[in-house]
């Protein structure tokens, strides 16, 4: 880490004659002693000469304990984490995990992104994204193999240090106990002999007994909260280097348009503190030596877009004059056809001809923005020998690695990616064609012959945002007699997101289209899933919890519109379903046992307000959710008083943070079903930014309640299963409330009494 300033608002910080706006973050840093952007990022702990040798020996990712440990004289130890922290508590994760096995306290721990290579590629021993809930589920065994290969070596180099048999040496955190002799030694000690010894076969060091856990499983003190509650936290957005320029950019306005001619470049180059203004594919860039000059200069810009040619990238979609998301949902919600299969149990046909009643319903779901509190930005620096410097927000190093050497030409060793932790994600920071600032970076960088830093304002991240996309699905059930539920169909009409982004394949199906809709525990006999493909116009993403965040609203508020034409409770309809269940059961009797029991309503309130609730389940990445929601109305808005959410991740290792993010997982599935919504029209959409694209706010959040039920199972996933069974269970709640079947997001599109 290379500290270039530390002052903290330089006087030329601001365009001269211009309003002074000094952030809330400012602030921080002000108070704090520190100065945003002062800093550029170094990663990679120390290799001495023997881990170097090792380092040219191929190795198991996760196995070369150099790669991710630096033990200090002072006993503090430094963590180079595989995933990337972007406030859902990945280092504390790590950090108790690791310290587990090595017998080392958390707190001792100073933990950072990992650069890229291959030590680092622990999801199944081949890959690593921050993503897909899979960081402590994937890496929970590795990386408890990694504290205890540490802790063996820690112990080998105090038994020759101590002369003693290693067979008598046992640790206490941070330390190595002779008790015979009653000496012993800190950690850092010897941690650097220790940490130049030969690395032991993995499956020679024996893991602790659960039943010994000293921190996993426990609320360990999150890592991370000092240093971004005091604005010390390091961002991309905050890096600088020596001699760097600024750049903006101004987008056009529909994806797919090139530039005809700048109108106004002269005017534009004779702006205060412009460098030079250049054109880029789809925009108009202007490098400055303050950001503040290059935005104002990128906005003024008066630009001829011309309509793509017959030569344009056919990698990038083309966003016709005339898309508006209106008349988009219109055409999913009839596009005919039965669709391709990815389930089909039992006999539907028959199971319709016979059944006493026949429900029908289209239900449909709204395009979502990340909307992430630090826009993308990137700092571009080549180096004299050639290479390549990258600082990015991103969540899979080695996939922007791999294309910023393709793109550029250079072999992947000459780029250094550096990977700052993130200022919110939620799946916005993957590989997206024309999505990303990295390659406008590059080209301005080699063109100005200088390092530089291009940061999206708000309004052109809005535009280039790549989104959740929307569906429409067709659902038909069948009833029998008693009003149970005996056949299933839905038929979704979308493009999943992991085909958005990587191509449709007539041959298969993308699972993250139909994920909720598909493997599903209710013991309804026959069922029939599937997926027309449509292809949307806007540049689709991964969003939190991705298909479920929409296919489980589609399919247990339908789940309900069943219970209610047969004459079922929902809740009780949802325990007979999963009567050969015994973990969905205990789970749905477990939400019900923390909402006080299950009431559904409608019902007067100790207030006076008339309130209902709704009940929903889902199983996302690996656990299980069941969430009841409280509502009212008021002055014709939803307003949700309480949410009570129980969780099933088979196995924990924060319980702290698990229930952070439930709450999380909360505010933005209340978000998604109460308000939000990306709307197009004429190709171009209507909010650039939060003031016509509205957010949950703080006084509308409900009041959380969460319980988790450790089940033994396999360890699922934490950061996107909280979020999915909301959406349905409020939705639940107001059809009983008022009367009126909600089948589309968000209900702020509704109107209500109150």
């Amino acid at each position: 880490m290379t500290e270039t300033s530390r002052n903290l608002v330089p006087e030329d910080e601001f365009p001269t004659g211009s309003p002074v706006n000094i952030s809330r973050r400012h602030f921080l840093l002000t108070s704090a002693g520190a100065a945003a952007g002062a800093f550029v990022l170094g990663f990679g702990v120390p290799v001495g000469p023997a881990r170097a040798q090792q380092a040219a020996t191929a190795m198991p990712p996760g196995t070369r304990v150099p790669a991710f440990l630096e033990i200090r004289p002072d006993n503090t130890i430094r963590l180079m984490s595989p995933f990337v922290e972007g406030g859902q508590g990945v280092f504390t994760a790590m950090a108790q995990i690791v310290g587990e096995e090595l017998d080392a306290d958390p707190k001792s721990f100073a933990v950072e992104n990992a650069p890229t290579g291959n030590d680092y590629l622990v999801v199944y021993g081949k890959m690593r994204i921050t993503g897909g809930s899979m960081s402590v589920r994937t890496s929970y065994e590795t990386m408890r193999k990694l504290g205890a290969l540490a802790r063996n070596m820690i112990l080998q180099a105090a038994a020759k240090r101590l002369d003693a048999p290693i067979a008598e040496l046992t640790t206490e955190p941070g330390r190595v106990i002779h008790a015979a002799s009653g000496r012993s030694l800190a950690y850092g000690d010897v941690a650097a002999e220790a940490l130049d010894l030969p690395v032991p076969a993995p499956e020679s060091v024996t893991l602790r007994d659960p039943s010994k856990f000293r921190w996993i499983g426990k609320p360990v003190e999150r890592l991370d909260m000092h240093d971004k509650s005091t604005g010390k936290a390091i961002y991309a957005i905050d890096c600088k280097v020596d001699g760097m320029l600024h750049a903006a950019v101004q987008h056009a306005p529909r994806l797919g348009l090139t530039i005809g001619k700048i109108r106004n470049e002269d005017q534009l180059k004779a702006m205060p503190g412009v460098h030079s203004v250049h054109s880029l594919p789809g925009a108009v860039a202007v490098v400055a030596e303050r950001w503040w000059n290059a935005k104002r200069a990128a906005e003024a810009a008066q630009v001829d877009w011309r309509e793509p040619g017959p030569d344009a990238d056919p990698a990038f979609r083309y966003m016709p004059a005339d898309f508006s998301t209106a008349a988009f949902n219109d055409k999913l919600a009839n596009e005919p056809g039965s669709g391709k299969e990815a389930e089909n149990v039992g006999d539907i046909a028959k199971s319709f001809d016979g059944a006493k009643t026949v429900v029908s319903a289209t239900y449909k779901s709204q395009c979502l923005r990340h909307a992430q509190l630090e826009p993308p930005s990137t700092l571009a620096r080549f180096n004299p020998d050639g290479s390549l410097e990258i600082w990015l927000p991103n969540q899979a190093p080695e996939q922007f690695q791999a294309d910023i050497a393709k793109l550029t030409g250079l072999d992947p060793s000459k780029v250094t990616l550096h990977s700052p932790i993130l200022g919110g994600f939620f799946g916005r920071h993957f590989l997206y064609p024309s999505a990303n600032p990295y390659p406008q970076a590059i080209q301005l960088a080699k063109e100005v012959g200088r390092p530089v830093k291009l940061i999206w304002s708000r309004e052109e991240e809005f535009l280039r945002d790549p989104m959740r996309p929307m569906a429409a699905v067709r659902f038909r059930g069948a009833l029998d007699a008693s009003g149970m539920p005996v056949a299933l169909e839905a038929i979704s009409a979308c493009e999943g997101p992991t085909e958005g982004v990587f191509g449709h394949k007539e041959d298969s199906l993308d699972p993250t289209a139909l994920e909720g809709l598909t493997g599903k525990s209710y013991a309804i006999p026959n069922y029939r899933i599937a997926q027309i493909y449509v292809k949307n116009p806007t540049m689709l993403a991964y969003w939190r919890s991705v298909g479920n965040s929409m296919n489980d609203f589609f399919y247990e508020t339908f789940l309900d519109e069943l219970a209610d034409k047969g004459g079922q409770d929902p809740y009780e309809m949802r325990l007979k379903l999963l009567q050969k269940n015994e973990r969905l059961s205990n789970l749905l009797k477990a939400v019900g046992d923390l909402s006080g029991g299950w009431k559904r309503g409608p019902f007067t309130a100790d207030d006076g307000s008339r309130r209902a609730r709704g009940v929903a389940m889902a199983s996302p990445f690996g656990s299980h959710t069941a969430a009841i929601a409280e509502v009212s109305i008021r002055n014709g808005q939803v307003v949700v008083h309480d949410v009570w959410e129980a969780i099933d991740p088979g196995s924990i290792v924060n319980p702290a943070i698990i229930e952070a993010q439930v709450n999380s997982a909360t505010a933005l599935g209340m978000s998604q079903v109460l308000m939000e919504e990306a709307v197009y029209k004429n190709g171009e959409p209507v909010a650039r930014n939060y003031d016509l694209y509205p957010i949950l706010p703080p006084d509308r959040m409900a009041r959380v309640h969460v319980r988790i039920v450790e089940s033994g199972a396999e360890m699922g996933g934490i950061g996107e299963p909280g979020l999915p069974a909301i959406p349905p269970a409020i939705a639940n709640a107001v059809s009983t409330l008022t009367g009126k079947r909600i089948r589309s997001m968000p209900l702020s599109n509704y109107t209500f009494e109150s």
